[in-house]
């Protein structure tokens, strides 16, 4: 196949390729970018292709390669990595109104309501709460595993009784 039959079946496939895209992307732009890399990648590649086999096959597996690739590679790029001692950027919140009253006016009234369970389900509660596992809840209150799971449970049980103005 000469160069000029291979860019001519190529460009007698873009529109069946920008449906496909935009089925990947949900971006017209975003589409036109991956037929343009699409294309690129297939004429760059082109003594790769074997005329026996069947082009249309070959340039989708080409786009949704580069689809996943791109995919990946800002999936990678959005990650944020913490190399702090207390993952303290990971630990933070992005939330400035923090201080705002109706805020700590929430904050208040749910620690009156955390505060009014009895001392048997709070106490373990507000430990998980604060991160401890189950098993070291239970080897500092002297419990049972089932038990701290059974109080935890019971707890936001309660809690979501009392706070049903609070749920969405």
């Amino acid at each position: 196949m000469t160069a000029v039959e291979f860019n001519h079946k190529l460009l007698g496939l873009k529109d069946n390729l920008r449906y496909f895209a935009y089925s990947l992307t949900s971006n017209h732009d975003d589409a036109d970018d991956l037929i343009q890399d699409t294309f690129l990648k297939a004429i760059s590649n082109k003594d790769k292709f074997d005329p026996a086999t069947n082009l249309k096959a070959w340039i989708y597996t080409i786009m949704k390669n580069t689809f996943i690739n791109k995919y990946r590679k800002d999936s990678k790029v959005s990650t944020i990595i913490d190399n702090t001692k207390d993952l303290y950027y990971l630990n933070t919140t992005n939330n400035t109104d923090s201080n705002a009253p109706e805020t700590r006016y929430n904050h208040s009234e749910l620690l009156k309501v955390v505060n009014a369970l009895q001392d048997d389900h709070r106490v373990p509660f507000q430990m998980h709460f604060q991160g401890y596992k189950y098993k070291e809840i239970a080897e500092q209150l002297n419990l049972s595993i089932g038990t701290v799971k059974s109080r935890i449970f019971f707890s936001r049980k309660k809690l979501m009784e009392k706070l049903k103005d609070y749920q969405n």
